[in-house]
């Protein structure tokens, strides 16, 4: 995660690959940000066994809401048996989430 701030696109860049749904994330996920991302991943993750990559490598920023965010969807995920995988190049971003008690509980990877 750099130290330059830029907002989201209002809707993430979104794909499907062999039934797995990509959605790749950038600028900030924020307070500001954390409600319409929410939403747009709750419908992306309301069927049964989704399987969902969220590609971080172009988030900048990201807060206690867009880690409540990120549980929500691992939450939603594991209770309709599905997979969720963060992708990231960020050491900071793996600190933080060793940081704040998260380390073991997201599948995360550097690249697709």
């Amino acid at each position: 995660m750099s130290e330059n701030h830029t907002r989201p696109a209002v809707s993430p860049a979104l794909r499907t690959v062999d039934g797995t749904t990509i959605v790749a994330l950038r600028g900030e996920i924020d307070l500001v940000t954390a409600i319409p991302l929410a939403a747009r991943l709750d419908a992306l993750t309301c069927g049964q066994s989704p399987d969902l990559v969220l590609d971080l490598r172009a988030v900048s920023f990201i807060d206690c809401s867009g880690l409540g965010v990120l549980c929500r969807t691992r939450n939603r995920i594991k209770a309709r048996d599905g997979r969720l995988r963060l992708v990231t190049g960020s050491s900071r971003f793996v600190w933080l989430l060793r940081a704040v008690g998260l380390g073991g509980v997201f599948e995360v990877h550097p690249q697709l």
